[in-house]
């Protein structure tokens, strides 16, 4: 077995290599292993994300994240001591509009922007008529109110976000293997290596679990069981003549769906009445999504949706943990030298600034330093205790 490195990482797309280049920069000269499948990407949940951030969540950890995350992103270049040009990610702030249609909506939202205030954030809670003024082209009648980020939120690059990682991650030290994890070298409760497909087994002192939605077949091989599974999500880019909005933020709509203008046109998506786990292998889109359930909520929001067209489809996975849809991050309790970073239903690609940081300092220094991720550790999955957003999307 070979032994020299200190840290392996289990999966090298975004979340993977934020771990490995953050690890390096609070302990420069760290052995660092990255361990990952397909170096094209082309399954990843990185590469198929829609590539949106927001500061609205109902947690407090989750807005600070966030909060770091969306500075992270327009510091990128100089963060990661790129070149210039090297960087742009290209951050457009139509920030995220979520549409509500209860009675306890509004003042649900406001007790939340208040919070969301206190952190940075800027949200504002608009009526129905200050939504209409707002967008004009919207239909307002179901709505009870809206909940707007007016800066902080949008949408991004999210291969020149991974790329950026792997860039300066290699640029100090890290090691990018192209192979398959199959097991781990336990010795007692201690993880200390890493078999792979092509038969190396590599040795380690501590190994990061960012497999994504393999993951829990990652923790299985230490015995232990974790509520996360591959949910299939497809998303169509359509073309609507009528309803051309380029100006319009991502739109979280009560109905049940969620859309963003994207050259022209718009991005779309829905999650389906009968979600359930898929296998992780399954790319096959749900094409009828559009046309029997998305569609008719569109035109509902607004009549320029009349003549639409989709233009291509393609299916992503969320690693959808099943307990309270959060990340699951930090020390498998029991299970020394395993860690965690993974679980996200959806939310990965905007975490994982910050959610590098918060490991890498837990494997450096023992403990969180920038910002407590406790809340979000596997403690509560062990005792079965759900961390719940008041709304997930």
């Amino acid at each position: 077995m070979q032994t020299n490195r200190d840290v392996i990482v289990i999966g090298g797309a975004v979340t993977g290599a934020s771990v490995a280049w953050w690890l390096t920069r609070l302990a420069p000269g760290l052995r660092v292993s990255v361990i990952e499948r397909d170096p094209t990407y082309a399954r990843a949940a990185t590469a198929l994300s829609v590539a949106s951030i927001r500061s609205q969540f109902s947690n407090p950890v989750n807005v600070q994240i966030s909060r770091f995350g969306v500075q992270f992103l327009r510091d990128f270049e100089s963060e990661l001591g790129l070149a210039p040009g090297q960087g742009d990610l290209g951050l457009k702030e139509n920030g995220y509009l979520f549409l509500g249609g209860s009675p306890e909506a509004p003042g649900v939202m406001a007790e939340i922007a208040a919070m969301q205030r206190d952190l940075g954030a800027a949200t504002q809670v608009l009526t129905p008529a200050e939504v209409a003024q707002a967008w004009p082209w919207m239909q307002t009648a179901d709505l009870t109110a809206g909940s707007f980020g007016p800066r902080d939120e949008g949408w991004f690059d999210n291969m020149g976000l991974l790329g950026g990682f792997r860039t300066a991650a290699r640029q100090a030290g890290v090691e990018f293997v192209q192979d398959v994890a199959v097991g781990l070298v336990m010795e007692g409760d201690r993880a200390c290596g890493v078999r792979l497909a092509s038969g190396a087994v590599l040795g380690c002192g501590a190994v990061v679990n960012c497999a994504g939605t393999r993951s829990a077949e990652v923790l299985a091989w230490a015995g232990i069981a974790l509520p996360v599974e591959p949910r299939k999500r497809t998303v169509f880019v359509i073309d609507a003549p009528n309803a051309r909005h380029p100006e319009a933020p991502l739109i979280i709509d009560h109905q049940g769906y969620y859309m963003r203008p994207e050259q022209g046109g718009w991005i779309t998506a829905t999650v389906p009445q009968d979600d359930g786990p898929c296998d992780a292998d399954d790319f096959e889109p749900d094409a009828h999504l559009f046309e029997e359930a998305i569609w008719p909520m569109l035109y509902q929001r607004s009549e320029g949706f009349d003549a639409v067209k989709v233009q291509r489809l393609w299916v992503g996975h969320y690693d959808y943990n099943t307990l309270d849809q959060n990340a699951i991050l930090g020390r498998v309790p029991g299970r020394q030298g395993l860690f965690l970073a993974c679980g996200f239903s959806g939310h990965g690609l905007q975490q994982s600034p910050a959610v590098g940081r918060g490991m890498a300092e837990l494997i450096v220094h023992g403990g969180y330093r920038s910002l407590d991720l406790s809340e979000l550790g596997m403690e509560r999955v062990v005792e079965g205790r759900p961390f719940l957003e008041r709304a997930i999307v």
